[in-house]
């Protein structure tokens, strides 16, 4: 190791612990034990461009044990990204580009939002299939266009959580080879300790999931670290796992090897001590860098520059080589083309007759998969019964990357979390599915996609009591309420073919939204009033025969609007004359102009029924105090479907009955 280098490392430490000490607030434990790994690998192994930080071909790095940030941070800022030394002093303050875990399309160079531990594992593997996936699109002899790693780093906290494992059997079972994890292993969580929850051979676990596994006894050791991320590199069969031992909160006497180093600052004269240990000049200053280190980063920074430059010099000659290649390149690259989509009559075209939601979303998939070729996406090992095979494609696989069709196993919250990282990489666009109850299992993975703004597409199928005799374990009831609670998540439950249609408009168009497609089990009618007006979320489904003196709204989605508008046939027998109104999507209702809200539902209609088999939870917006809703009360039960829609009060009866008496009350 030589000195600069030695110097280089202790900077990142000093300026991390000066961060975290002047916000008072912060991990410094992680960024101190990690500094040397984190160093070597971007100084010296990865290809990245501070001013270019969306080179398309660089390396990819996700911090996963996101509460390290500040190292990442660090990183950032010495090797040229934009963050300044002002940014590292308004560390986790309001505004600031350097927030307490790392957020995507926040700050610049950042790849994931982390901070759920093991997350960034998952997302890792992702960015890994679509490394993968792309290369084998687009390569071709002598012009490896698409040609780098992703590399992880986390903690013995990303190894206990479960989307790890779940992970890592699946990048193995696929022989990821450009996946290198790196593991900061210090033997400390916040609770002391790992000893008292976690004594697992964690290498031979990695090792039966089929990674190489690699060991690096002193985390502080640069050229055994090299040396083994080479290693890595030079397995073209297994993805890679480095276990890095090292002293969490190094460098620090009072502090080193201890639990109290995770989550708290250091204290000021710990920084002080930790600076005068590290041989750091004038350790009574703070925020103090020499200018000798910011001269050999620049150095490094400029190597990462030149690889970009040979890479566009490589990927120039390809575009002359294979224009055809060229323009697929761009099309994958680009948004897809809404307004061609829109006009497109083969894209909203019926046959007119009774189908599941589910079948008619299969349908629109491998429509779709003709129009978007960078379209991938598949099943947690229920691809039969979610309908999303893409009929005529291949299956990714380790022996073929090109296959569009991904086959994640029963893992839901691993697949939500890979579906982030190949979108997060660029270039695709992606669907994963699951029954709809167990949304629940990918719901924190959801959670990312809505925070990080990325078009995540997540097809949910079986989604009511029409479950029939699974039962209660598989029938959703409260799943809508919570979805629907998550902000910028566009949740559809599609009544028919041209709402389904509507619903992968939505979907496949989004930019900056995720979209939760809610699809049926059981055959449901082709509605005759059903339009595109359901991409502004509500509209008038049947009219009421006089829409100036209407005496009542039934609203419903999905399943209920059939019923809802045979409902409204038995009441018009006895001289009743309601509105229906389809609501599939309440998030699009919401961003709708008032006069458009009002003239769905007028203020002055107040009696109003909503009908919807699962949990009301979300409804009492729209039905307010003067109206009912036709809901689930309690779990559901183990019958055949149409017995536990009568069961449950899912009849033309029942809501002819419950309407009747919110409109006398109303009246």
């Amino acid at each position: 190791m030589s000195n600069i280098d030695t110097t280089c490392v202790n900077a990142i430490r000093v300026l991390a612990a000066d961060a975290i000490q002047k916000a008072n607030s912060g991990h410094p434990g992680l960024p101190l034990g990690s500094a040397a790994m984190a160093y070597e690998l971007w100084a010296k192994h990865m290809k990245h461009n501070g001013k270019n930080p969306k080179w398309a071909n660089r390396d990819r790095f996700v911090l996963s044990g996101g509460h390290g940030s500040s190292l990442l941070y660090s990183l950032l800022h010495f090797f040229g990204y934009g963050l300044t030394l002002d940014d590292m002093k308004q560390f986790r303050q309001d505004g600031s580009l350097t927030p307490g875990h790392p957020e995507y399309g926040h700050t610049v160079g950042v790849e994931a939002t982390t901070g759920p531990l093991g997350a960034g594992m998952g997302m890792a593997v992702g960015m890994a299939m679509a490394e993968a996936h792309l290369a084998a699109e687009f390569n071709r002899p002598g012009y490896e266009v698409v040609d780098h790693y992703t590399f992880a780093l986390g903690g013995d906290g990303c190894m206990m959580e479960g989307i790890s494992s779940e992970a890592f059997s699946l990048a193995g079972t696929l022989g990821l080879s450009k996946l290198i994890v790196l593991y900061d292993s210090n033997k400390i969580s916040i609770e002391g300790d790992t000893d008292i929850a976690f004594t697992e051979n964690v290498q031979a676990r990695m090792a039966s999931f089929g990674f190489q596994t690699i060991t690096v006894e002193d985390g502080n050791d640069l050229e055994a670290i090299g040396k083994a991320i080479e290693a890595a590199k030079a397995d073209k069969e297994h993805p890679s796992f480095i276990t890095v031992k090292t002293q969490i909160g190094y460098g620090c006497p009072a502090k080193q090897g201890k639990a109290s180093a995770h989550g708290e600052p250091l204290g000021e004269e710990n920084v002080k001590a930790l600076k005068e240990n590290l041989g750091w000049p004038e350790p009574e200053k703070t925020f103090n860098i020499p200018q000798e280190v910011y001269a050999h980063y620049e150095e490094l920074a400029a190597q990462g520059a030149a690889e970009e430059e040979k890479w566009n010099k490589l990927f120039a000659e390809y575009c002359e080589k294979f224009p055809e290649e060229k323009a697929r390149w761009e099309k994958f690259h680009a948004p897809v083309d809404a307004d061609a989509l829109m006009s497109d009559e083969s894209f909203w075209a019926y046959e007119d007759k009774a189908q599941a939601t589910r079948n008619l979303s299969g349908i629109m998939i491998n429509r779709i998969k003709d129009m978007v070729p960078q379209l991938i996406g598949g099943s947690a090992d229920l691809a039969p019964s979610n309908k999303t095979m893409m009929n005529g494609e291949s299956d990714f696989s380790k022996d073929n990357y090109a296959g569009r069709n991904l086959h994640f196993g029963i893992r839901e919250l691993a697949m939500a979390a890979m579906a982030n990282g190949i979108t997060l990489h660029g270039g695709l666009r992606t669907y994963v599915a699951t029954f709809f109850v167990f949304s629940d299992y990918t719901k924190p993975m959801m959670r990312l996609a809505s925070l990080m703004n990325i078009p995540v597409t997540y097809v949910l199928t079986h989604d009511s009591i029409g479950v029939g005799e699974d039962g209660p374990t598989h029938e959703p009831i409260e799943q809508l309420a919570m979805l629907r609670a998550m902000p910028n998540l566009n949740v559809f439950r599609p009544a028919d073919a041209t709402e389904t249609a509507a619903g992968w408009y939505l979907a496949i168009t989004a930019d900056k939204t995720p979209t939760a497609l809610v699809l049926t089990r059981q055959n449901l009618p082709q509605l005759a009033g059903s339009s595109k007006e359901a991409l502004k979320g509500a509209y008038v489904v049947s009219e009421a025969k006089d829409a100036s003196n209407m005496d009542g709204i039934l609203m419903a989605s999905g399943s209920e609007v059939s019923l809802a508008v045979d409902a409204q046939a038995e009441l018009a027998k006895e001289g009743l004359d309601v509105r229906v109104v389809s609501m599939p999507c309440m998030d699009l209702f919401e961003q709708q102009s008032d006069a458009y809200k009002a003239s769905i539902l007028p203020k002055n209609v107040r009696a109003r029924v909503s009908v919807e088999a699962l949990s009301d939870f979300g409804w009492g917006k729209y039905v307010g105090l003067d109206g009912a809703s036709v809901c689930m009360e309690g779990f559901g039960a183990s019958a055949p479907g149409p017995l536990l829609f009568k069961k449950f009060g899912f009849t033309v009866e029942h809501v002819v009955e419950v309407a009747k008496k919110v409109i006398s009350d109303n009246k």
